[in-house]
């Protein structure tokens, strides 16, 4: 059968002190699928001080693009679940998500 180096989009890697996984190939997919490739990177998930930002023009966004991120972050946080709390909290916001929802889930990225 071979050693297993691949499953569902996760790629193992084993050896004699655990298996290990990662989603290297999926986190540069889901950057390019969003245009997020040369974007700067955050040191936290989330802004601790204001979680939501501000936002006083409360817009609605793309329903679509919101709810295609949040999917695609939760299928990441099986290999990070550094980012679970975070992506849980922005995706509570999916029936109507604002400007301020987005720009937290962009931090994620």
């Amino acid at each position: 059968m071979g050693q297993l180096n691949l499953f569902l989009g996760l790629q193992v890697l084993q050896k004699k002190d655990g298996i290990f996984l990662s989603q290297d190939k999926y986190v540069g997919d889901i950057l390019k699928k969003f245009r997020y490739s040369d974007v700067r990177s955050s040191n936290t998930p989330m802004d601790k001080e204001n979680l939501w930002g501000k936002d006083g023009t409360r817009k609605d966004v793309d329903l679509h693009l919101y709810c295609s991120m949040i999917g695609s972050l939760m299928y990441l946080t099986a290999s990070r679940p550094d980012i679970m709390f975070a992506v849980c909290a922005c995706a509570r916001h999916q029936v109507t998500p604002k400007e301020c929802h987005l720009h937290a889930v962009k931090r994620i990225f």
